[in-house]
């Protein structure tokens, strides 16, 4: 029972004396990485208070047989792990439109060759806070897709540049 309460009054106190960190109001620039093709985005960042912040997104992305646009939105939940390293997490979704080739594989010349989708999407990374105006991030970017053509789930991975003010 000791070690119980010791162990408790440990954690409460590690909480407790941490430091909060501190968030940049803003913060625009890109973020590109890997989809289904290679991805590019125009990323916002928008501080709620010390450990929260929306995320929006305006991307392209092409691969050998499409275009799409798409536009995300996700709210995350960050948490220091020293310095200016830190660690978030967040879920959202978003929606977007997808243009096809006739000659993609399985689909006939008489198929659709557009659509628009909806998706959700979860989001886990780390970043870093630079003394300058400057937060570079790394992130993987689940995302479940719910159309006739994008349908399924994807796994985006993503380097983030973004300045802060």
């Amino acid at each position: 029972m000791k070690k119980v309460f010791f162990t408790v009054m440990l954690v409460i106190g590690a909480i407790a004396i941490s430091e909060a960190q501190e968030v940049s109001k803003n913060a625009i620039g890109i973020r590109t990485g890997d989809g289904d093709g290679f991805g590019t985005e125009i990323s916002y960042q928008r501080a709620l208070n010390d450990n929260n912040r929306l995320e929006i997104d305006l991307g392209y992305e092409s691969g050998d047989n499409f275009d799409g646009f798409k536009a995300t939105g996700l709210y995350q939940w960050m948490w220091n792990i020293e310095g200016g390293f830190n660690w978030y997490a967040g879920a959202g979704g978003g929606l977007g439109t997808v243009s096809l080739d006739d000659d993609f594989p399985g689909r006939s010349n008489f198929d659709d060759d557009s659509e628009t989708f909806i998706f959700a999407a979860g989001q886990v990374g780390i970043e870093y806070n630079f003394d300058i105006p400057l937060l570079l991030s790394l992130d993987v970017r689940p995302e479940f897709y719910f159309g006739d053509f994008r349908d399924g789930n994807d796994l985006d991975i993503a380097l983030g540049i973004r300045y802060q003010f």
